[in-house]
């Protein structure tokens, strides 16, 4: 095996992680009396993608990063950016379309980056969730995600409650 043939087999040079709201599934957008904050900013954001883009073929991803890696050591070379908001695909739901999100650079282990280049990452963000969310739809982790979230939503219709509202 080639030395480019083992760096590779030892992981992605990008990671992306992320959980998945299909805007579709959420009925109800008001906030509790005693949300904390942070849930109040995160339904806050679920109601403006609602606004904006509507629930048709439209998906909050939340608790996300994704991480590059420029040298082969995570202790130099590494950016981490947290990110937030829609993507929007196709009107079958096969491929992402575009995306709308709020990015931030939240780690890096870098001492020669200049905010030229982390802005640039920063929208290349959005370009490397629209490839991941298009494996995402192939592994069929999205139509998972559609029948558990339609499962929680009938199951707090039928106890009256409110079993799998809030974020």
């Amino acid at each position: 095996m080639s030395h480019a043939d083992q760096a590779r087999s030892l992981g992605r040079w990008v990671e992306i992680a992320f959980d998945c709201l299909p805007l579709r599934t959420v009925n109800r957008v008001d906030i509790p009396m005693d949300a904390s904050p942070k849930l109040e900013e995160k339904m806050l954001r679920v109601k403006r993608a609602i606004d904006t883009h509507g629930t048709f073929n439209t998906y909050f991803l939340h608790n996300a990063s994704c991480v590059y890696h420029l040298t082969n050591d995570p202790t130099r070379g590494m950016l981490q950016f947290d990110f937030d908001g829609v993507v929007l695909t196709d009107e079958r739901d096969l491929q992402a379309r575009s995306c709308d999100l709020r990015v931030e650079l939240t780690r890096e282990t870098t001492s020669w980056i200049n905010q030229a280049v982390v802005d640039w990452l920063a929208e290349t963000v959005q370009r490397s969730v629209l490839v991941e969310f298009d494996r995402y739809i192939a592994a069929g982790d999205l139509s998972k995600t559609v029948r558990r979230m339609e499962q929680l939503q009938r199951e707090s219709d039928a106890s009256d409650g409110f079993v799998g509202m809030y974020l």
